[in-house]
C-alpha cells in the first residue's frame, strides 16, 4: 500500500515540527518544547492502516531524531550529556508513542468519548515513555552509580510535569486542528469527509 498525498503532507509537517523543536526538550522563553513524543504518536495514528509503509515511517522518524541529535551535538555545540548507552532506549520510548497512535486509530470514532479516550491514551503513553527513558538512563548511563532508586526518582519527578505538558500541548493542538478540519468539511457541500 502506498502513502496517499494527504498522508505524505501530514508526515512532512510532523517531520518539520520535530526538526524545529527537538533542540530544547522543555522549551524556553524563545523556543517551543520538543514535539518528538507527539510526532511519534500522531504518525502512528496516521499510518495505522498500513504495515510496511508504517514501519518505514517509524524508522524514518527514528533516523531523523538521531540525525537532529547528531547535528545538535557535533555542529551546533549542544551538550552530549544524555548520549550514553541508555540513548538506545529512545527506540522503545518512541515505540510506545507510535503503538499508542496505532492502537487509538482502530478505536477513533469522531465523538466526544473518542476524544476523551485520546486524551487518556496521550497521558498514559507519554507517562510510559517518561518511565522508559528515565529508568533506562538511571540504569545504563553510568552517571548515578552512587544514587539510590528513591533518590533518583525524587530528583527526576520534577521533570515529569514539563515532559508531560509539552507532549500533551501538541496532542491537544492536533486534536483541535482535526476537529476544525472535520467540521469545515462536514459543512462544505460536495467535499468528501475523510
Amino acid at each position: 500500500m502506498q502513502l496517499q498525498t494527504k498522508q505524505l503532507g501530514i508526515l512532512a509537517a510532523l517531520a518539520l515540527l520535530m526538526a524545529a523543536t527537538r533542540y530544547n526538550h522543555f522549551g524556553s522563553s524563545i523556543s517551543l518544547p520538543d514535539a518528538s513524543l507527539a510526532v511519534f504518536l500522531l504518525a502512528g495514528l496516521l499510518m495505522a492502516r498500513s504495515t510496511w509503509p508504517a514501519l518505514l515511517v517509524f524508522v524514518f522518524l527514528l533516523l531523523e531524531a538521531g540525525g537532529i541529535d547528531y547535528y545538535a551535538i557535533n555542529v551546533a555545540g549542544v551538550s552530549d550529556w544524555c548520549v550514553t548507552p541508555a540513548y538506545w532506549f529512545l527506540i522503545p520510548t518512541y515505540a510506545v508513542m507510535w503503538l499508542g497512535g496505532r492502537w487509538f486509530a482502530a478505536r477513533q470514532q469522531n465523538s466526544w468519548t473518542s476524544l476523551a479516550l485520546f486524551g487518556a491514551l496521550s497521558w498514559l503513553a507519554t507517562s510510559a515513555a517518561f518511565v522508559i527513558s528515565n529508568t533506562s538512563f538511571f540504569l545504563l548511563s553510568g552517571r548515578y552509580a552512587e544514587m539510590s532508586v528513591a533518590e533518583y526518582a525524587g530528583r527526576v519527578a520534577q521533570y515529569y510535569p514539563p515532559y508531560l505538558s509539552g507532549s500533551l500541548m501538541y496532542l491537544a493542538l492536533a486534536s483541535v486542528i482535526y476537529i476544525m478540519w472535520n467540521e469545515m468539511y462536514k459543512k462544505t457541500p460536495g467535499v468528501a469527509n475523510n
